[in-house]
């Protein structure tokens, strides 16, 4: 077993799921005929808040807005780096909206917002590594919000294509371990087929020790987790991918979102992080 790793204290932004809905469908898990448990999307929600908390991470809120059932998934209203935000413009127009109180919540924080011009899905499709940022497309994100990410931040970004309809966002086949801080190396965990043949080359020249999870574990949004270096906030039932990280010295700490995956969303969905 790897030595233990060193976690590092986050700030995480989140929104109460008190208008989640599966009211349309704009991916493969929305059926609008299945019923949402609101109490309980609510009892899981704030599980995982006690869990980050209790771990040592802050968390802010943004207030939800009714009529914005998808506005609990944060991840996809920005990417912030180094204090900068680069917020989203969506690809479905029921989701549109939701940029609105996503950037009020930043300017009014202190930050300015970048608007994009192309589509661009957050955290959802951009990934910070540390080194680069990878970036998803295929679904959402277009390669043109890839280059206005670069221009933006001055970062190396990543492209790379997704290709299963399942894994729509690139943090629903892919997560940092270890972003490279202190003295461990930059680290991901991804599902090889959810991307393109040249895609998954890519990932194996830049991350040749990379943890791979089997589509078991993808499935059940084992890929849509948070880690601070050292614990792993996972989906309960990606056990093989958890014996996998704690087998490189991580600590698995599962948390049940399995509410939202009715919608396509997990852990990371709802965890929009601020660098």
């Amino acid at each position: 077993m790897s030595e233990p790793r060193v976690p590092r204290r986050r700030r995480y932004l989140v929104c109460e799921p008190r208008h989640f809905a599966v009211q349309y469908a704009i991916n493969p898990w929305m059926h609008p005929d299945v019923k949402v448990d609101v109490d309980l999307a609510q009892e899981q929600w704030r599980t995982l808040i006690r869990a980050y908390q209790t771990h040592g991470h802050t968390v802010d809120l943004v207030e939800p807005v009714a009529g914005l059932p998808d506005m609990v998934f944060a991840a996809n209203s920005a990417v912030v780096i180094e204090g900068r935000v680069f917020g989203a413009l969506f690809h479905a127009p029921e989701r549109r909206p939701e940029s609105v109180p996503y950037d009020t919540w930043f300017k009014q924080a202190g930050y300015a917002v970048q608007r994009p011009e192309a589509v661009c899905e957050g955290e959802g499709d951009l990934v910070p590594t540390g080194r680069y940022v990878l970036a998803g497309t295929g679904f959402r994100t277009t390669p043109e919000a890839h280059r206005e990410v670069q221009e933006f931040f001055g970062v190396p970004v990543i492209g790379l294509r997704l290709v299963d309809p399942y894994f729509y966002h690139l943090d629903t086949a892919l997560f940092v371990l270890d972003d490279g801080s202190g003295e461990r190396e930059e680290n991901i965990a991804y599902y090889p087929d959810a991307f393109s043949p040249g895609s998954r080359e890519v990932l194996a020249r830049l991350y040749p020790d990379a943890v791979l999870a089997t589509r078991q574990d993808a499935m059940v949004f084992g890929l849509n987790s948070v880690s601070d270096g050292r614990h792993v906030f996972i989906a309960p039932g990606a056990t093989a991918l958890a014996e996998q990280v704690a087998a490189r010295g991580y600590v698995p700490v599962p948390v049940d979102l399995s509410e939202f995956q009715k919608a396509g969303g997990g852990i990371k969905c709802c965890t929009q992080e601020i660098r």
